[in-house]
């Protein structure tokens, strides 16, 4: 029966979401039940791209993503694919009518990491926009279901969202992505001789993101609210220890906050939203 198959393809996005980060699974489980399928189908969708450019070094990278690719593009067209990944991708972009354009510029970037390693200011903020802002803008389509005035008030505090996870990624990062990929996301900055001015115009740049994303977090759906706010509150709670380590550290160890932080996050903001009446599962 197809609905086993697709209640088991979703399973599998499932089990990838919780075996790879357990922040973005406590920020599902923090959604209304309705989302979980069609977010998990998303983040299964994104892991696995990223998987093929990070990780994948004893494979032809350039030649798994183009398959991948390939596969996508099919799995879509065709509302079915023997990949459970992007079975329930596809199903995710037809019920919530995910713009096409924003599945290009996610796999352009996937692309970009193959070929790129120094990234000037144009080619930061392309990489940054299909990397992360448009996955916001994914699960914004499935947030707004359908509804096209709240999806336009809404996107730009979405793609704020994005790029500010992204960059806090950046920099908890810096260790594998710059000593073990030799990438240089940041432009114009110098990794071999990172201070203190250099990471403060960074973080800088980071809370401007933070503060306008929060604008939006306040205007999403009552059902939506709860979960973002949380991925919002950890992604911040992560970007204070960063903030508070010394350049050189930073450059040497990936900053994280602990399962049980974020399990006493979500145990803090369970109660408090509660009581403000706002929806937590």
């Amino acid at each position: 029966m197809l609905e086993i198959f697709d209640t088991s393809s979703f399973a599998c996005s499932r089990k990838v979401t919780e075996l790879y980060s357990t922040s973005f699974t406590l920020g599902i489980k923090a959604l209304h039940q309705k989302y979980h399928d069609a977010i998990y189908g998303i983040y299964g969708f994104v892991r696995f791209a990223d998987e093929i450019v990070d990780t994948f070094h004893d494979w032809d990278k350039k030649e798994l993503l183009d398959r991948f690719k390939g596969d996508t593009w099919k799995a879509i067209e065709e509302k079915i694919s023997l990949n459970p990944i992007l079975h329930a991708f596809q199903k995710t972009v037809h019920t919530y009518q995910i713009d096409h354009k924003l599945i290009e510029a996610f796999l352009h970037s996937m692309e970009m990491d193959l070929y790129m390693s120094n990234y000037k200011q144009a080619h930061y903020e392309e990489y940054i926009y299909g990397s992360a802002e448009v996955v916001g803008l994914m699960c914004l389509h499935v947030f707004c279901e359908q509804d096209k005035a709240l999806y336009a008030k809404l996107e730009e505090p979405a793609r704020y969202l994005g790029a500010a996870f992204q960059k806090v990624n950046f920099l908890r990062d810096l260790q594998d992505d710059y000593k073990a990929r030799g990438r240089v996301y940041f432009p114009n900055v110098d990794f071999e001789n990172f201070c203190t001015r250099q990471k403060d115009a960074i973080e800088k740049e980071i809370q401007n993101d933070f503060d306008e994303a929060y604008k939006g977090i306040l205007e999403l759906p009552v059902t939506a609210k709860f979960g973002v706010y949380l991925a919002y509150k950890y992604y911040v709670k992560l970007f204070e220890k960063i903030r508070k380590t010394e350049p050189e550290k930073v450059m040497q160890t990936r900053i994280r906050v602990s399962d049980p932080a974020k399990i006493s996050l979500w145990a803090s903001l369970y109660v408090r939203s509660n009581m403000l009446g706002i929806y937590a599962p």
